[in-house]
């Protein structure tokens, strides 16, 4: 998709739609309504006037010969209460202006904008939703499959002398949306096609594309290093499991080192969770396909990372394996051990996420992460607890925990602490090892998270659990059903927030 600024006036810019956000009990009286109103003869102040276009978010209105503008359709769209306009904002009404249009045939769009938002963000935001809302999870349809697309954006601004700090926006936006966009392709993608190996191929392929350096452990590395954890949930598969390693060093920067500061992104990487020996039912386990979220995340995350160059040392780790029952499947009452020596008596198989990412947060201490987050489908009660809304947060350092809650609310992602006191420890205590992979039905994303943090240590850590979330299961004015790519903007605001400062 092609986007452009326009400097000059609205009613001059040539393309199949002129965007313009409507706000809560708004009158075409003043400004550039007035304008518009003047151009329509008068069409807006009707409309305004009318239930037909209240200036709530989802409100749509769409304009046939509008009148004297050169635009051949005029979209009308709801943004809201003003006061209450925000770049998330900008992202939904950008979105749902992009699948509507797009609906219609529509080839080119053209924004308006109208609120007084910093302008670098604003387009940033619009350019973000327009590709994350023109996303389709139809990538196998040989019937009925959506074709047409928004081949050129043009973002409409009156601000002339602001052309570099536009392109920035434009760019950041693009580089954003896009790596999102690829996260939600892994997710969608069946564990037919998308084994450990392929993801590992998918991973290395966007390394190269991208100057980041990779690794790939197979079985065999992961067997030297004592991956007890990680090996034993591969056992019941015929796939082998992988562990990718991404690493980003910005130019001129000391190299990795005890010195250096070195964040971790770890993602959970199940490319099929049958439940394994404690199968889970069979309504709905298709979606289970999508349980790599959080590798995919941590892929899309470094690609980003590695096309906006903060000043910082990252490093992306994928444990990846299949969860299935076979005769070589691990077994309630096994006992694991761990990369760091931990002795793991495991209770249920399908508690299988966080025994992957206890191997590979231990892994990323190893390799000298001084802050490291991770980001999981962990557990079926983070859904209960919280619902499709919200992704539980939780950490062993406060402080941390903020800057990443903060990185998400400035990208429009909402997350919601969940307590982590040490009384929660004694729920995962067991009789014959040191700790147990599962607590019980009784606070399930706290007792998983507590776990992780057994692996954890005394290194700042914190815990995104997307299982409620990764996925929408109905379709949005702005999005559509699927994988939705949740916690990547924030993880990337994250690390560029953490280099500045």
């Amino acid at each position: 998709m092609e986007v452009r600024a326009e400097f000059g006036k609205f009613y001059d810019v040539e393309a199949d739609a002129l965007v313009v956000t409507v706000y809560e009990g708004e009158k075409a009286d003043e400004g550039a309504l007035k304008e518009l109103d003047e151009r329509t003869g008068g069409v807006l102040s009707e409309i305004t006037a009318s239930d037909e276009m209240r200036g709530k978010q989802g409100d749509m209105v769409y304009i046939y010969r509008a009148g004297d503008i050169r635009a051949r359709r005029l979209l009308l769209v709801g943004g809201g209460k003003r006061e209450d306009f925000s770049f998330d904002t900008v992202r939904r009404v950008s979105g749902s202006a992009a699948r509507f249009l797009r609906s219609k045939g529509a080839r080119s769009m053209a924004v308006l904008r109208r609120s007084q938002l910093d302008l670098e963000k604003s387009a940033q935001a619009a350019v973000e939703g327009v590709l994350l809302g023109l996303f389709e999870p139809d990538m196998y349809k040989t019937d009925h499959k959506e074709e047409r697309y928004i081949e050129e954006l043009i973002l409409l601004t009156a601000q002339p002398g602001m052309e570099e700090a536009l392109a920035r926006g434009v760019e950041r936006g693009r580089i954003i949306g896009e790596s999102v966009n690829l996260a939600r392709e892994l997710s969608n993608e069946p564990s037919s096609t998308l084994t450990p190996s392929e993801l590992a191929e998918r991973a290395k392929e966007n390394a190269q594309r991208f100057g980041l350096d990779i690794d790939i452990l197979d079985e065999a590395r992961m067997k030297e290093l004592g991956m007890g954890a990680l090996l034993g949930v591969a056992r019941g598969s015929d796939e082998p499991a992988r562990l990718v390693v991404l690493r980003y060093t910005p130019a001129g920067t000391e190299p990795m080192g005890n010195d250096a500061d070195v964040i971790a992104i770890v993602g959970k990487g199940i490319t099929f969770d049958s439940g394994g020996i404690s199968i889970k039912p069979a309504e709905g386990m298709e979606k289970m396909k999508y349980d790599m979220s959080g590798a995919a995340a941590t892929l899309a995350a470094m690609c980003a990372i590695a096309q906006l160059k903060p000043r910082v040392n990252v490093i992306g780790l994928m444990p990846s394996t299949e969860n299935m029952p076979s005769g070589r499947a691990y077994k309630p009452g096994d006992v694991l051990r761990a990369m760091s020596g931990k002795t793991i008596e495991v209770i249920n198989t399908d508690a299988e996420g966080r025994l992957i990412l206890a191997d590979a947060i231990a892994y990323a201490r190893k390799l000298g992460a001084t802050k490291i987050i991770d980001l999981a489908t962990l557990t079926g009660a983070v859904s209960v607890a919280l619902g499709p809304v919200h992704v539980a947060i939780l950490g062993n350092e406060q402080a941390f925990i903020d800057e990443v809650r903060q990185a998400a609310r400035e990208v429009g992602e909402r997350m919601w602490q969940l307590p982590l006191d040490e009384d929660y420890r004694d729920m995962i205590k067991s009789d014959i090892a040191d700790i147990k992979n599962s607590g019980g039905r009784y606070a399930g994303t706290i007792t998983a998270a507590y776990f992780l943090k057994e692996f954890a240590e005394d290194t700042p850590w914190v815990h995104l659990d997307i299982a409620g979330t990764a996925w929408e299961n109905e379709r949005k004015p702005h999005m559509s059903k699927g994988p939705t790519g949740v916690a990547i903007r924030t993880l990337i605001n994250y690390v560029c927030n953490h280099a500045a400062e």
